[in-house]
């Protein structure tokens, strides 16, 4: 089964950036499409980005495009999400996922058929 492990949240003001990792382990990128969900509190879960190894696609939420990158080194199964000029609405938990589709991200219904989760790590933006 696959495993994903993210890390780098912390707290920073805004305007900072952040990284976050997220180690996959019985993973194939070319299998899944990986990317990045957040859950602030109050709010649903929502897809921010999304990176697929088949022809090199991203998806972005419209709230963060311009302000975060994803990218991933294949070799060592991992995936980065660079978080620059982070506003307090960034706050969140954020979530690694494997998911089938890259549409998952952009139009989650609640559940992820066949993904995976990692377990979330917290991110906070102070004003």
């Amino acid at each position: 089964e696959v495993q994903l492990v993210e890390s780098g949240g912390g707290l920073v003001q805004a305007g900072g950036s952040l990284r976050l990792s997220c180690a996959a382990s019985r993973f194939t990128f070319h299998d899944y499409n990986i990317g990045w969900f957040r859950q602030a509190p109050g709010k649903e879960r929502e897809g921010v980005a999304c990176f697929s190894s088949i022809g090199g696609r991203t998806y972005y939420a419209d709230s963060v495009k311009g302000r975060f990158t994803i990218s991933a080194d294949v070799a060592k199964n991992t995936v980065f999400l660079q978080m620059n000029s982070l506003k307090p609405e960034d706050t969140a938990v954020y979530y690694c996922a494997a998911a089938q589709f890259w549409e998952d991200f952009k139009y989650y219904s609640g559940s992820l058929v066949g993904g995976y989760w990692g377990h979330g790590t917290q991110v906070t933006v102070s004003s």
